[in-house]
């Protein structure tokens, strides 16, 4: 059964048919969804959607294309959304993203990333992390400020295996989506045939990053079948194997017992 380590069903691309998709889901052998937050709107939502649904957990955080113009009120509604839900299991996601420059500026993300990984260090949390176009600050700010202390995850990995192994080292699994099926997704592949499979999670970043034969449309935890399956041909061993061994890793690192 199957464990997706990141999605956003709080997204409005689900506001039409969500109880349905969840359901199909659900039909599909997901057992487990951490909902992650990007601003100070998906807080709310995603705390609804964590306490109607027993299978889905709650990540809190702000992405780093949605800081601009936060102030320290919204880390004070970051502790509070954090504490005061049963289903909190990480803060995330947080990170870094250069792709369009001075959009957020470097130093604002920065200093946004740094806050948050001590609020998941305050709160004894594993951190969620993205980083796009931003490898080598990314890597340096999670071992200066001790980002791995309580667990977390590279979301999205599509570096090198080199970079991958001192995340690993570092104490990080590294999130492995929907582009390990593409075809040019060289380096994401060479990762996955690298590190073991303990130190990886399923994930679909959904609605986003939809895997093939799914590239293009609207993604959900039901294409997570499709990673497991490409997963295992890269690694020579079977989906199941996988699915079950992803699945307890996610366990581990959000400190689930009932999933």
């Amino acid at each position: 059964m199957y464990f997706d380590s990141h999605a956003h069903y709080d997204d409005a691309a689900f506001n039409a048919d969500r109880e349905e998709v969840l359901q199909k889901v659900c039909n599909a052998g997901v057992e487990g969804i951490v909902d992650c937050a990007s601003d100070i709107k998906s807080l709310e939502r995603i705390t609804e959607l964590a306490e109607r649904h027993k299978y889905i957990y709650a990540a809190f955080g702000f992405h780093p294309e949605d800081i601009g113009g936060l102030d320290e009120e919204a880390v004070s509604l970051l502790y509070d959304y954090a504490e005061s839900c049963a289903r909190t299991v990480a803060i995330g996601e947080i990170g870094l993203d250069y792709h369009y420059p001075d959009n957020p500026s470097k130093e604002m993300q920065q200093d946004w990333f740094i806050e948050q990984i001590e609020v998941a260090k305050d709160l004894e949390l594993p951190i969620i992390v993205h980083s796009r176009d931003a490898a080598k600050d990314t890597y340096d700010i999670l071992k200066e400020y001790d980002g791995a202390r309580n667990g977390g995850v590279i979301h999205s990995y599509s570096g090198a295996p080199e970079l991958a192994r001192e995340y690993v080292k570092l104490g990080f699994y590294l999130g492995i989506g929907g582009m390990v099926t593409f075809q040019n997704a060289k380096k994401v592949a060479a990762t996955v045939a690298e590190i073991p499979l303990e130190h990886l999670l399923l994930e679909t970043d959904c609605p986003y990053l939809a895997p093939a034969p799914n590239r293009g449309k609207r993604n959900d935890s039901s294409n997570l079948q499709y990673i497991a399956a490409r997963i295992a041909e890269i690694k020579s061993i079977t989906p199941e194997e996988v699915a079950r061994v992803t699945t307890e890793n996610a366990r581990k690192l959000f400190r689930l017992e009932d999933v």
